[in-house]
């Protein structure tokens, strides 16, 4: 069975806004959550409403979706961390939190500030030569990103201090607000103002004096990457663990980098499969002959059949592009054009007169009686 759209889910069009995704998924959310329909089928619902808000509210993700569908591109792909695989962030459920509190006043526990938590992902655009992205290449590539304090291992502070419990959310991370409604006083949850979130403070004193009390410092980050053979102009591959640091223990997020392949001006490719245009003087179409064919692997013997005519492709197998999975490679498809010559010499002149009258064709704008003298010189021989 086919799996839902994903807009579909929420009930919105595939160009809406962060703000209508939000929207939607709060109306559906408040209306389809467990703790408050107890309708068989409602967590299944409520389940598949996440998900989809999961991937449509993260730009990266929703991007890949609107590419590839869920399944990414070339999913389960292997090597660093795989290319282009699918899935939904951390944290399920436990994400709807802060929504579902601001809609029924806290009634639902927030996440543990404390909990170790992800890093951001990031983006790295990479260009790529069209040879290269045929046939993969290992490169070094430079970044800016978040990184673990070495001094604090990411605590914030000072070796053989520590933070201490927030005194203005008792270490929740979050506090409550009332404010007047139409159908009266509404309570919901903010982030604490003085943690910012976190649960807990670290006195200035105590700060690390590499992050200042951040638990992570900027980095230009260098890593080395190895490009599968047969990469396509947007697709991307997924590095684990190269994004930005995690919070209060927390992993990395991921690099996602995007391939865009410079065009080729000898070949032209369709997914697995190489295209090429072959020209061919008249007499090689005519009489047949062997040419050498260029490919991507390099150039390859081609007959040319006596009578091939313009526009004739000829298949050579396993001269494509190599597949990702390493099944093999695609083929290549040489197309042949048939050239007519525009300046012919005396001799080309004879040459093509004498074909013309032994085909008894009367091609116009030759004198008069021309053809017939011509007959009658190979009659006398």
């Amino acid at each position: 069975m086919a799996e839902q759209d994903l807009y579909d889910v929420l009930g919105v069009k595939k160009d809406a806004s962060e703000a209508e995704i939000k929207r939607a998924y709060r109306k559906l959310a408040a209306k389809y959550h467990p703790d408050v329909n107890h309708e068989a089928g409602a967590e299944e619902k409520f389940k598949k409403i996440n998900e989809a808000y999961e991937t449509l509210s993260d730009e990266q993700k929703r991007a890949q979706y609107d590419q590839y569908g869920s399944a990414g591109p070339q999913a389960g792909f292997g090597g660093q961390g795989g290319f282009g695989q699918g899935g939904f962030s951390q944290g399920g459920f436990g994400d709807f939190s802060d929504i579902f509190g601001d809609l029924f006043g806290g009634g639902r526990a927030r996440r543990d500030p404390s909990a170790p938590r992800q890093g951001r992902d990031l983006q790295y655009t990479m260009t790529l030569d069209f040879m290269d992205a045929i046939f993969g290449k290992e490169t070094t590539i430079k970044y800016n990103r978040s990184a673990e304090c070495d001094t604090c291992h990411g605590s914030g502070v000072k070796p053989g201090k520590s933070a201490h419990t927030c005194s203005t959310c008792h270490g929740q991370g979050y506090v409550l607000r009332q404010r007047q409604t139409m159908m009266g006083v509404m309570q919901s949850q903010e982030v604490c103002p003085t943690c910012g979130g976190k649960g807990q403070v670290i006195d200035p004193a105590d700060q690390c004096d590499t992050c200042h009390g951040a638990g992570v410092v900027d980095e230009r980050h260098e890593l080395k990457v190895k490009v599968p053979q047969g990469i396509d102009d947007g697709q991307q591959m997924r590095l684990q663990g190269q994004g930005e640091a995690g919070q209060n223990g927390g992993p990395y997020g991921d690099l996602y980098i995007i391939f865009k392949v410079t065009p080729s001006r000898e070949f032209k490719r369709d997914g697995d499969t190489i295209n090429v245009d072959q020209d061919i003087s008249i007499s090689q179409a005519a009489l047949g002959d062997h040419i050498q064919a260029k490919t991507v692997h390099g150039d390859v013997d081609l007959k040319i059949p006596a009578g091939t005519q313009s526009e004739t492709r000829f298949r050579l197998r396993g001269k494509g592009v190599p597949r990702i999975n390493g099944n093999g490679n695609g083929d290549e498809y040489v197309t042949i054009h048939v050239k007519t010559p525009k300046n012919l010499n005396k001799r080309q002149r004879e040459a093509m007169l004498a074909f013309a009258a032994a085909s008894g064709e009367d091609v116009k704008g030759v004198k008069p009686g021309f053809f017939d003298r011509l007959k009658d010189a190979f009659e006398e021989k």
